[in-house]
């Protein structure tokens, strides 16, 4: 374990935490100043990737991280390379791992933080700052400039990001200047931008005779030459100084008066590798505007690889890291002691013991689970899945509920054409002042109610997926990080789940719960062409961990699912499986729905259980087979008509056809995975859901799968009993058409279905009189 030694507050000698790669030396004087003497137990930290070394030292310091776990690190149940919410036993608060993700989570954790305190059922909540250890490669991610807009357009406040500028990525040294693009951005949304260069030994040489000088060759030096000078040492910075200033009297007496280790001090006593420098700037913030701080630090500060441009990957020697714990004057054996190299180990603790942040100890809050209503679906007869969730948020708004007041929808300018208006109409939009609606005032007709009001419960984004789901992502946590809990619904245009799928893996990784709506989906979407269709979103669902992806057909399922889903995000129980469908509900998760525009005709009241927990589970039979069933058709989705009349029209030639309602392909599909790994550990009893919804099929029935996205989302099920299946989708990029004619051409209306059946398995044909109704 390596060890540094940080001078806090005069009382404190020395204090020590570690890591073992560069970035996280780098990371040392930051992290220290400022969980030991800047924040309080309600501010929260997004620690950078590579500065996890240094964070779980410092929670094992503090008693919150164990030496098992330590001495695991990066081992499987160790502490994680990168900082975890879900993975890792101490106190994370953000997770980080995808660079950018972490640092702009903060910026919207806030915007959450000042949504809550504004309610009347939030006002007790204290307001913390939600601070980011950013690395300056970071800063090359788009989404963070994404998030920077947003903030000002919400007013940002509470939030700090303190940059470590070490100068050096991955691959090289940053681009020479980088420092002025960055302050000029923060200033031009309204950050505060708070420049650390220098340290406290190099501010001291400063004042003497000379150091004018000095300083002014400091600030002139290259990143590259800064870099390559360190690592280098004492000597060469003498040699390179010398050569640069020459023999000019008071400056020269400044080298001369010290020797070559205390000159590499001095030249590496940049202000983010100083304690006493950081916890003085921190200290001096005394206002709530969102602040930037640009830490100049050497990566790798303190040990023999400091500096040099291959130091991310690097590794001492053993022989090095010998060299280096007698230099830090940790004795052998001592590398695990928590209190090696400290002196008066009394004080030391007694100074912990009043350290603000970890006065409460570990801070993950809880809040009461929402009692969930009656979720009933629209009457209408013909109605599209977007219209009837518009339709269910507009009842649940027009309640007083207790899950009705803790609802914050968002989307990213699709508001309108997503079905959110009349929610947002009857709740309002989020600001922390009010802001008066021009149409509204001069009276001019609009379907749009855009009041912006604190007690508001939508927070209008503008067009960028990313922020949406890093929004999601702080907003469920929120039960988490301020001991208040949301229902967060955000909505989308399905084909664009894509544009922010980082961010939305990164929400599922923390265990955020929200709903996600995709809509509209598919090629259903017709007319507005090839770019706004989605054909993979339904894999998506199913691949991505913590998140239960449903695409209903009919509004009644709809509003089944959506209570449960309701539900289903206030779970924190244990990873049970459910034995009757060998998924982990008790743990609970996000829920994704993918929805469309077409309006279908509704199958009427269905109140039996058995539909109402087939649509949860993932699966109901809308048509039972018989028991000479020859084809059963599978559908997922808005092809629901299709299919329908496609089981009509065979039904003329082919034995006690089926239909097979899906409403969720995800949770079907982790059932049976589930369910065999059961098997295979000695529960031969195992059934999965599917597997009793096929039990009875014979044999040689055929499986047609339809769905408008991905074949492969349904064609598993020939897998489930050994099915002969017809898979049939969209696999190529869509076009401008009719429903009609999309639906023809990629073989997924009922003619194609008919057309697929007949070719491809035996039975009696259709006569040519029913196969002129088909398209009828």
């Amino acid at each position: 374990m390596i060890h540094h030694a940080n001078h806090i507050r005069p009382k404190v000698d020395r204090i020590k935490v570690g890591g073992h790669q560069a970035s996280s030396a780098s990371m040392v004087q930051i992290i220290t100043a400022l969980y030991f003497s800047a924040l309080r137990p309600e501010d929260r930290v997004a620690v950078k990737p590579h500065a996890s070394p240094v964070f779980h030292a410092m929670q094992y310091l503090m008693g919150n991280q164990t030496r098992e776990q330590l001495e695991a690190f990066r081992g499987l149940g160790g502490a994680q390379s990168y900082p975890s919410r879900t993975k890792d036993k101490d106190d994370v608060d953000f997770s980080t791992g995808s660079v950018g993700l972490g640092v702009a989570v903060t910026s919207f954790a806030s915007i959450v933080q000042d949504y809550i305190q504004a309610k009347t059922w939030g006002a007790d909540v204290p307001l913390g700052r939600m601070v980011a250890l950013v690395g300056d490669a970071e800063l090359d991610e788009g989404n963070v400039y994404e998030a920077l807009q947003e903030g000002w357009k919400n007013d940002l406040r509470n939030c700090w990001w303190i940059i470590d500028y070490n100068r050096q990525s991955l691959d090289g040294i940053v681009r020479e200047g980088l420092f002025e693009r960055i302050e000029k951005m923060f200033a031009v949304f309204g950050w505060d931008v708070v420049r650390v260069k220098h340290g406290a030994l190099q501010r001291a040489a400063f004042e003497e005779p000379g150091g004018t000088k000095l300083r002014d060759w400091i600030d002139a030096c290259s990143n590259q030459e800064y870099s390559a000078l360190t690592f280098m040492g004492g000597a060469v910075w003498r040699e390179r100084l010398m050569n640069d200033l020459g023999d000019q009297g008071d400056v020269s007496a400044l080298i001369d008066r010290r020797s070559d280790g205390e000159l590499a001090d001095l030249m590496e006593n940049l202000g983010g590798n100083c304690t006493a420098t950081m916890a003085e700037t921190f200290a001096s913030i005394d206002h709530d505007h969102p602040t930037c701080f640009l830490a100049y630090t050497i990566k790798g500060w303190g040990t023999p690889i400091a500096g040099h441009k291959d130091n991310h990957g690097g590794l001492m020697t053993k022989g090095q890291f010998a060299e280096w714990q007698q230099h830090m004057g940790v004795a052998e054996g001592e590398e695990w002691e928590p209190f090696a190299t400290i002196e008066d180990v009394d004080a030391f603790k007694a100074f912990l013991d009043e350290v603000p942040f970890f006065t409460k100890g570990t801070r993950r809050l809880k809040d009461d689970k929402i009692s969930v209503p009656k979720v009933a679906p629209p009457k209408d007869k013909t109605l599209s899945t977007q219209a009837a969730f518009g339709k269910i948020l507009d009842d649940l708004a027009k309640g007083d509920s207790a899950l009705a007041a803790r609802i914050v929808t968002t989307s990213p300018d699709v508001t309108g054409t997503t079905n959110l208006g009349p929610w947002v109409n009857r709740r309002k939009l989020f600001a922390r002042k009010d802001q008066l609606d021009a149409f509204i005032e001069h009276k001019i007709p609009s379907t749009a109610k855009w009041v912006f009001a604190p007690e508001g419960q939508h927070i209008e984004l503008g067009i960028a997926e990313m922020n949406l789901f890093l929004l999601l992502a702080a907003s469920g946590l929120s039960h988490s990080l301020f001991g208040k809990r949301l229902i967060p619904i955000g909505t989308l245009y399905d084909p664009f789940v894509n544009r922010g799928l980082d961010a939305l893996n990164y929400a599922c990784y923390q265990d955020a719960r929200f709903i996600v709506v995709g809509t509209p989906s598919g090629v259903t979407l017709a007319p507005e062409g090839g770019a706004h269709q989605s054909i993979g979103t339904p894999l998506i669902g199913m691949s991505q961990d913590g998140l239960s992806a449903f695409e209903p057909a009919f509004a009644d399922e709809l509003a089944v699912i959506m209570e449960w889903a309701f539900e289903y995000l206030q779970r924190d129980g244990e990873a049970v499986l459910n034995e009757r469908t060998w998924l982990r509900d008790e743990t609970g998760g996000s829920v994704y729905l993918r929805l469309t525009t077409n309006p279908i005709e509704q199958i009427g009241t269905r109140a039996d259980d058995a539909f109402r927990q087939g649509a949860i589970d993932g699966a109901y039979w809308l048509k039972k087979p018989g028991p000479n069933c020859e084809v059963v058709i599978a559908y997922q989705g808005a092809v629901a008509p299709e299919a329908i009349k496609a089981a009509g029209i065979l039904g003329e030639g082919r034995r006690d056809i089926g239909v097979l309602a899906v409403t969720s392909a995800d949770r079907l599909n982790s059932g049976w995975l589930a369910a065999q790994r059961a098997r295979s550990r000695g529960n031969r009893e195992a059934r999965s859901h599917i597997e009793r919804l096929f039990e009875a099929l014979p044999r040689g029935c055929h499986l047609v799968t339809a769905i408008d996205g991905h074949p492969t989302t349904l064609s598993w099920l020939g897998a489930v009993a050994g099915h002969p299946t017809i898979p049939l989708g969209v696999e190529h990029f869509g076009q401008t058409g009719t429903i009609g004619d999309l639906y023809d051409h990629f073989g997924i209306d009922a003619a194609r279905i008919v057309d697929r059946v007949e070719g491809l398995t035996a039975g009696r044909k259709l006569s040519e009189s029913v196969r002129a109704t088909i398209g009828s």
